[in-house]
């Protein structure tokens, strides 16, 4: 058997959690799992997590660190790129999105 090395948390770093709480009775899983998706490619090497949070009522919120970036009851379904924009602003401000960015 071999050892496998696990990567710790760095102490040093500040925490870039987000999460994305969906509707259960919606069934926007898919939806919520795709802009998970997408937003791991994109900031593979700056998020520390991301989370799929199962919810009830219409819900669809991102939250970056605990703060609401985006709600489907105010701003409608968000396209990946606006909430690329949004995490982006707030978790890897130099990072460019190349064509996302026009």
């Amino acid at each position: 058997m071999t050892d496998i090395d696990v990567p710790t948390e760095n102490p040093g770093q500040p925490e870039r959690r987000v999460q994305i709480e969906y509707c259960i009775q919606c069934r926007w899983l898919p939806r919520a799992a795709w802009l998970a998706q997408e937003l791991l490619t994109t900031f593979e090497t700056e998020l520390t997590e991301l989370s799929l949070k199962p919810g009830t009522g219409g819900v669809f919120i991102v939250r970056v660190n605990d703060e609401v970036v985006w709600d489907r009851r105010e701003q409608g379904f968000p396209e990946p790129t606006a909430v690329k924009k949004l995490v982006r602003d707030r978790v890897a401000p130099g990072k460019s999105l190349g064509h996302s960015d026009k």
